[in-house]
């Protein structure tokens, strides 16, 4: 099954939000992430069962803290990277606040 079926196939609180079928993204950023995940899974030849037990243990565990689905679906992405090897903890902070800064001089700028 391919990746986008099995994303297709989530149900309950691990699934992604959706309005009349189709998929919703309150922030440019989520969308990002979400197809940063599926490529990531696609690209590296990852179990996507790996990255969907992670998701239902941040859901899980974020349902008393709070937090948006998306921002589950972000640290589940995290921890598979770090977990894998792919990044480290330090690397994956770095680019994350130079995105974050890119994002943010890019809202600052003129026309942006």
């Amino acid at each position: 099954m391919s990746v986008q079926a099995q994303v297709n196939a989530l149900s309950g609180a691990q699934a992604p939000p959706r309005s009349n079928g189709e998929l919703v993204f309150e922030e440019p950023w989520q969308a990002r992430v979400f197809g940063l995940a599926i490529a990531l899974v696609q690209a590296q030849g990852l179990d996507w069962e790996e990255f969907r037990r992670r998701l239902i243990e941040e859901i899980a565990a974020g349902q008393d803290a709070g937090g948006g689905y998306y921002e589950h679906w972000l640290a589940a992405l995290e921890r598979l990277v770090i977990e894998r090897g792919l990044l480290r903890e330090a690397e994956l902070e770095h680019e994350a606040a130079r995105v974050a800064g890119a994002d943010r001089h890019e809202h600052d700028a003129p026309g942006g």
